[in-house]
């Protein structure tokens, strides 16, 4: 009887434990989160003339107390009240100024409080040096009380129409690549356009762009490194809990793709600018900086999800997107002074549209997808014929068994010719995208690159086998598809 009173208690701390360890997690990533209000502030005041520093600071500190009120208040019950009435699946409609709120909530509420505050400063750098005091003090309270929180219900509250989703296919992401950064960048864009450019960003008669250059260097480099440190927790603590098995690990790889989308984003604008320009002088800092963060952007939304190599895909695509986003901002003359619109508005974008295609469940690494995708292990063994005869699965392409042949006769340093493909039943036309015929397979050096050089033709199935003639010799390759590409 005493022993199963003890294992009662036990059970009782430790569900005790975990509780607070989830809570305590929350909190703790949520204080990191907010310090990033200091690097938007660094960032921004850098990135502007020294005239205009206590104006963008004072700002950036009403970000966070406009947050703190708006959100309080009525935010938080359109984000995350109950929608249990007709209207659930679009807005909350419980715990206005935290009525009703369970204590174990507020870490929640904590948690979700910085993130609102983050969308709302996103918008602060694209109207820095020209928005009047009292306009910048409303819609920071519009944007944190109700647009956001609104936005927040659909996507991350249980009962909003996009978590919901249409016939089980639900809107996903986890970080916020879209809810909070294209939110952010999309109010940006267009206070921007309200608010028109600065004196002298364009000329009036040619419509050339002038640079307005910053007036410290150093202060926005610093606020680089403070947002860059910032959103390690703000992916990995988005996990929103530390207690269950697999929540180190889902954090773990959160934070990892964090840094390797981040890392490849800034490489790529970095050396891509360099080649536009053309000048061995023009390596620039603060695109460096915005494509650093434009990738941390776009991983938000599948940073859990992502193999590192898909992070680094979206990464390198990041890049791109941010470079692209900022010239088509200044072609159509929209002042934006720190490139606010082009890092979170199109790094955003391009998160919430790579999940669905690079993430472990996505289209490239789907369930149903993955066999003819990924051909990760296969046997090569030598008998003295002249045939190689490939066991196919009948969901396998035939550019993923040309892609196989071609690794595997690489390593060899085989010459192939000769190749005849047969289709399995089970690939019918409708359902294959790509087939190949090649005619003259070359070594082993360019095989590669040649291996399915005709797309969409299709030949009749015989047996189901793909027959390859050599020389002096056949093997079969039974195909597996094991682990992780």
């Amino acid at each position: 009887m005493e022993t199963d009173i003890n294992i009662t208690v036990l059970k009782a701390d430790l569900d005790a434990l975990k509780i607070n360890a989830d809570q305590f997690f929350l909190v703790t990533m949520s204080m990191i989160i907010f310090f990033m209000q200091c690097g938007f502030a660094f960032l921004e005041c850098g990135a502007v003339r020294s005239k205009n520093t206590t104006n963008i600071l004072i700002k950036n500190m009403l970000d966070a107390f406009v947050s703190g009120v708006s959100y309080w208040a009525v935010g938080y019950a359109f984000a995350f009240g109950p929608g249990d009435w007709p209207g659930g699946f679009f807005l909350g409609r419980r715990f206005w100024f935290s009525e009703s709120l369970p204590t174990g909530l507020l870490s929640h509420w904590y948690f979700h409080f910085v993130f609102a505050a983050t969308a709302a400063t996103i918008v602060s750098g694209a109207v820095a040096e020209r928005c009047e005091f009292m306009a910048y003090f409303v819609y920071s309270f519009v944007i944190t009380g109700f647009v956001y929180p609104i936005v927040t219900h659909w996507a991350w509250s249980p009962d909003g129409w996009l978590a919901v989703g249409v016939d089980g296919v639900a809107y996903k992401d986890f970080a916020g690549s879209g809810v909070v950064h294209l939110l952010g960048g999309t109010a940006a864009l267009v206070g921007a356009i309200f608010l028109g450019p600065r004196i002298g960003r364009f000329d009036k008669e040619t419509g050339e762009s002038h640079n307005i250059p910053g007036h410290s260097v150093p202060l926005a480099a610093l606020g680089g490194f403070i947002l860059m440190f910032g959103f390690f927790a703000f992916n990995g603590g988005s996990q929103a809990s530390i207690s269950v098995a697999g929540d180190g690990d889902a954090v773990a790889l959160a934070v990892a793709n964090t840094v390797i989308s981040g890392s490849f984003s800034a490489f790529t604008a970095m050396i891509f600018m360099r080649l536009v320009k053309r000048n061995p002088a023009n390596w620039s800092l603060l695109v460096t900086i915005n494509g650093a963060l434009t990738g941390m952007v776009a991983i938000c939304s599948g940073c859990n999800v992502f193999y590192p190599w898909g992070a680094a895909t979206v990464g390198i695509i990041a890049g791109l997107t941010y470079l692209f986003w900022s010239w088509l901002i200044e072609t159509v003359k929209v002042d934006d002074p720190l490139d606010a619109v082009a890092v979170h508005a199109g790094g955003g974008l391009w998160g919430i549209i790579a999940t669905p295609i690079l993430g472990q469940d996505g289209i490239v690494f789907g369930p149903a997808n993955i066999e003819a995708w990924k051909v990760s292990r296969y046997l090569l063994k030598y008998f003295d014929s002249n045939e190689i005869k490939l066991e196919l699965d009948s969901r396998l392409t035939p550019c993923d068994v040309c892609f196989g042949i071609a690794i595997s006769y690489s390593l060899q340093r085989a010459a192939l010719r000769d190749i005849r493909y047969a289709a399995p039943t089970a690939l019918h036309p409708k359902n294959v995208n790509m087939c190949f015929a090649a005619e003259s397979v070359l070594l082993w050096y360019t095989v590669l690159p040649n291996v399915c050089s005709f797309m969409d033709l299709w030949y009749p199935h015989k047996n189901g086998n793909v027959v390859i003639r050599t020389d002096d010799r056949y093997a079969s390759l039974p195909l597996s598809v094991e682990g992780q590409c």
